[in-house]
This record gives structure tokens, sequence and C-alpha cells, in this order.
């Protein structure tokens, strides 16, 4: 009776793409998001964005104002 012969060196690569696979499941699980989540994130970010532009001063910043006169703080 002899036993099937196995290659250690794939036996290895084997189980490491097996691992690396359920890892990548856990992650797909834990980190993913939905393409609605992904979606509703943007257009808080756009609106957030726009709150911001809307409230900006017309004008130089006050750095760009004192690099120009040649002041330093």
């Amino acid at each position: 009776m002899s036993a099937d012969v196995v290659n250690l060196r794939q036996f290895k690569k084997a189980k490491a793409r097996a691992d690396k696979e359920k890892q990548a499941d856990q992650n797909r699980l834990t980190f993913g998001r939905t393409k609605a989540e992904k979606k509703l994130t943007s257009a808080l970010n756009d609106k957030a964005r726009a709150a911001l532009d809307q409230s900006k001063l017309e004008g130089k910043p006050a750095a760009e104002e004192r690099e120009a006169d040649g002041q330093d703080s």
C-alpha cells in the first residue's frame, strides 16, 4: 500500500491562497460598502463642500496678504 505523494511546496502555496481568500472574504464583509452607501457619502460631501464654498470671503486669504507685504509671523 503506497500513500499518495504530496508536494509540500504546492500544498503550502494552496493553503496560503485559501487563507488569503478567507481573509479577503472577511474584509469584504467588514469594510465593504454598498453602492447606495457610497452614493450617500458622496452626496453629503458635495453638500458640505458647497456650503463651505458659499461661505468663503472674497479677496486674498490673510497669509497671502502678509507674504505680499513682506511680513512674516
